[in-house]
């Protein structure tokens, strides 16, 4: 049986300096999961809406705390983050935007578009509501 050579290992994560490019696929990972999560929420929401009053109440009281509109508002910065990453993803399976520099041009801007679509929505939703 032949020895393996004594070669080193593969780099791991804490070899590697981040780079945009593996921060924003992994956090595109994570909000995935996250957005899983929240349409579990989403759908147990609904299901409480069609059980009744009572029950619609006890969710819209979980909905309205503090820690509802935490989970809401984080909801709402994957959601913005996952769609924008994902249209970035999609002009990089039709081949477009593999520069070096249009990749980090566009990773930042998907984190710029992330801010901003968030808090139009948020400013939009509470004034609505009236609580803005």
């Amino acid at each position: 049986m032949a020895e393996t050579p004594n070669r080193p290992l593969s780099p791991h994560l804490q070899v590697y300096k981040p780079q945009i490019t593996s921060v924003l696929s992994i956090t595109h990972r994570a909000t995935g999961i996250v957005l899983s999560l929240g349409v579990v929420l989403l759908v147990a929401w609904l299901m409480a809406a069609a059980a009744g009053p009572e029950y619609y109440a006890a969710a819209q009281a979980c909905a309205g705390s503090w820690l509802g509109y935490l989970f809401l508002f984080g909801f709402s910065v994957c959601l913005f983050y996952h769609l924008l990453n994902g249209i970035r993803h999609l002009f990089w399976d039709a081949g477009h935007g593999f520069e070096l520099e249009t990749v980090t041009r566009t990773g930042w801007a998907v984190l710029v578009g992330t801010v901003l679509l968030t808090a139009i929505a948020w400013i939009l939703g509470l004034s609505v509501m009236g609580r803005l």
